[in-house]
């Protein structure tokens, strides 16, 4: 098989909040930043010695490694691909300062911590230390009319980069780089072109690949990069490997 061309890609959003100090640089600064991905949807961003964990779910073997040392995990939705429920609820244990933001349907999830929990909803925002963090969109997307839909929301990172849950939520404010799903129950490659040339991102890189094969992972590559329907590299980032932002 022919090496696939590389790409990236993005999606979704989410009442009162409260800051987490962590570092003394501006919110929103444009700081160096570094993305590191991991299985599926999981994404940990660092910046000014700040450290953001977005959905660390059961994908992840190394999840609790992943979380250690993190300001804040924010969760998109409840689904167990992107919530890993069991080492959340053991890190919030032992590091009290630890915060959980997520939509309201996960607060039975981290009771037992009900301090270190806050529920989000499109519109909200604040700071972790540097970062600025606002909230996107309500609704999972539809996976077929019996199912019925779940909230999700998107977390756009610094007026920048947007990880949409599972959703093709379009946040009314530019993404310059864009968290791409590639794969699951409720996605079709042509409608991530379309969300794709909808959110006009400089960039896009993939994350939610894990139900695709290797062909599969060729032909979303393929499809949704520079030579196929968005005209823009899809930037595929191995598990534990990183890119600076």
């Amino acid at each position: 098989m022919t090496d696939p061309v590389p790409n990236v890609c993005l999606f979704h959003a989410a009442g009162p909040l409260h800051p987490v100090e962590v570092a003394a640089s501006p919110p929103g600064s444009v700081s160096e930043m570094k993305l590191t991905k991991h299985e599926h949807a999981c994404v940990v961003l660092e910046k000014d010695g700040a450290k953001i964990v977005i959905d660390p779910g059961s994908f992840s073997p190394g999840a609790a490694d992943i979380i250690a040392g993190a300001d804040a995990i924010l969760l998109t939705h409840e689904h167990m691909d992107h919530v890993n429920e069991a080492a959340i609820n053991e890190a919030l244990a032992a590091r009290p300062e630890l915060r959980v933001y997520a939509p309201a349907a996960l607060a039975g999830t981290f009771a037992g911590h009900e301090g270190q929990f806050t529920a989000v909803a499109a519109g909200d925002d604040w700071t972790l230390g540097s970062f600025a963090v606002t909230v996107h969109g309500s609704e999972h997307a539809v996976i077929h009319p019996d199912i019925p839909q779940i909230a999700n929301v998107g977390y756009l990172i610094d007026g920048s980069i947007y990880h949409p849950g599972d959703a093709y939520f379009v946040p009314p404010v530019p993404v310059s780089v864009l968290l791409l799903p590639t794969s699951g129950p409720w996605m079709k490659i042509g409608e991530a072109a379309d969300y794709v040339r909808a959110v006009r991102p400089q960039q896009i890189v993939q994350i939610h690949e894990m139900l695709l094969s290797d062909i599969g992972l060729y032909l979303a590559s393929n499809l949704l990069g520079e030579q196929g329907l968005t005209g823009l590299p899809l930037t595929v980032v191995p598990a534990g490997e990183s890119l600076t932002l």
